[in-house]
């Protein structure tokens, strides 16, 4: 399980640039939320604001809350105006004011480490009858991720526990760790995702360098970002190849999971 680090502030356009495919996971997890206490529906690491409106339509008239350690994210989604409160927190950190009915964690979580202590935590947090719904990537032993962590440690032996990359632990665990706490459900989902190339890059390599591969290309200097980038294409064309119409079809693993206590 990597820890979180920090790292430069996020880029919303970058992140944005796929802002569909990315939404959709999180469109799947809402409707899977079934029941919510009464207290306030909670955005823990709300990015953009792109959950916003998805979540204050099934708000039900209780606050919507969202929080972010990101000043530039949370800036963005002061523009969506579907928040009531809007909070800059590390998640490790933060604490509700109030008992929370619903905390809603859309793609977040696997960036932040020890899953064993923060996931009951936040369970503990929830009012009676409140959920917590999570979703993660389960992307990382795919070759879309895989190789960037292997070039790193073939390119720059040494570097790579200090890259902060996201991870999750094994289905099994979270299970374990959290069907004795209330109702508990947990599934995976594979999305195959129609991603169009753009000039002189390969469209996976774009799609996982505004995320998974951010910290490890922001540790790099220009010349070993360029070398690790182009080491990386070389492989991505072998293990997504490029149709004719220049497009790709990228299959990307997705972990839910929802509690009601």
């Amino acid at each position: 399980m990597s820890r979180q680090v920090k790292t430069a502030d996020w880029n919303p356009r970058a992140y944005a640039r796929f802002g569909d495919l990315r939404l959709r996971p999180g469109l799947d997890l809402l409707n899977a939320v079934g029941q919510m206490g009464a207290g306030d529906v909670v955005d823990l690491g709300c990015g953009n604001g792109a959950l916003g409106a998805a979540l204050k339509a099934r708000a039900g008239g209780r606050d919507l809350v969202g929080v972010d350690a990101s000043p530039a994210m949370l800036e963005k989604a002061r523009g969506v105006a579907e928040y009531d409160s809007l909070q800059q927190a590390d998640i490790r950190d933060w604490h509700p004011r109030r008992a929370p009915g619903l905390i809603v964690s859309n793609a977040v979580l696997h960036w932040v480490g020890e899953h064993e202590k923060l996931m009951p935590k936040l369970a503990r947090m929830l009012g009676k009858g409140g959920t917590l719904a999570v979703q993660m990537p389960h992307q990382n032993k795919a070759p879309s991720h895989r190789v960037w962590l292997s070039l790193a440690e073939e390119l720059f032996p040494g570097r790579v526990e200090k890259m902060g990359t996201p991870g999750v632990m094994a289905p099994v665990k979270y299970d374990e760790l959290l069907s004795p706490l209330g109702q508990f459900r947990l599934w995976e989902t594979e999305y195959f995702q129609r991603l169009m190339a753009e000039a002189g890059s390969h469209p996976v390599r774009r799609f996982t360098e505004s995320t998974y591969a951010r910290p490890i290309l922001e540790a790099l200097e220009p010349d070993e970002k360029a070398e690790i980038i182009r080491r990386y294409e070389d492989v991505m064309h072998t293990a997504y190849p490029v149709r004719a119409d220049g497009s790709v079809l990228f299959p990307f693993r997705r972990m839910f999971f929802t509690l009601t206590v």
